[in-house]
């Protein structure tokens, strides 16, 4: 591995590279990883291995076992429950917030972010509607402006992401997802404080229905 490519300590670039294999399922959640083997295929050490591991172990991703090692995190019924019971509350909280705090050029933006699910929609293009689903979502948190409640959110839908993407296949539900979008964003742009928090948390309560 190319360490001179940035000034990021080694155990970043290889977390952000065990994280891929998470997401894209090559490392299938419930199994372990074995550490001497992982930085044999990445060419280097056990120590930055080790470190980047706790990385992902920070974020939820994985699951450290005290004297067993650590597996890729396994998200149950239960889990999902609490998961969205937590971003209810958080995302409901950043959209009110962005109801008043929004700019007119941030308005725009999340307007032209939802044109772009509403293609994304049309053409049943599921990678890319979950995309800009992820950032017009990001641009409430950052226009809320919180860095604390939104470094958990970001953490919560690291884990969420196993699942996320298979939701939108569900019957109707990418059409759903769509009209809700369309719900928080005329509250939005209302700036209606109480609308807002309201479509953001029916949204994400029908979102827990869709990966039951």
């Amino acid at each position: 591995m190319d360490t001179k490519l940035n000034n990021r300590p080694l155990y970043e670039d290889v977390a952000d590279k065990l994280r891929e294999q998470i997401f894209s399922k090559k490392l299938q959640p419930g199994s372990w990883l074995d550490e001497q083997s992982l930085a044999d295929q990445f060419g280097i050490s056990r120590t930055p291995m080790r470190e980047a591991i706790k990385v992902l172990a920070s974020e939820g991703l994985v699951t450290i076992k005290m004297r067993r090692g650590a597996y890729v995190t396994e998200v149950f019924r239960s889990d999902l429950e609490q998961i969205f019971t937590i971003l209810s509350l958080l995302e409901g909280q950043a959209a009110k917030e962005a109801a008043t705090k929004a700019s007119e050029a941030q308005l725009n933006l999340l307007d032209h972010l939802h044109h772009r699910l509403e293609t994304a929609a049309a053409d049943r293009d599921i990678e890319q509607f979950f995309e800009i689903n992820v950032k017009f979502h990001e641009l409430i948190q950052e226009i809320a402006g919180n860095r604390w409640m939104n470094g958990v959110i970001a953490d919560l839908r690291k884990v969420l992401k196993l699942h996320r993407r298979d939701s939108l296949t569900s019957t109707g539900r990418l059409q759903n997802s769509l009209l809700e979008h369309r719900e928080i964003l005329r509250a939005l742009l209302k700036r209606d404080e109480a609308a807002a928090e309201s479509a953001m948390q029916k949204h994400l309560a029908n979102g827990l229905e869709a990966v039951r």
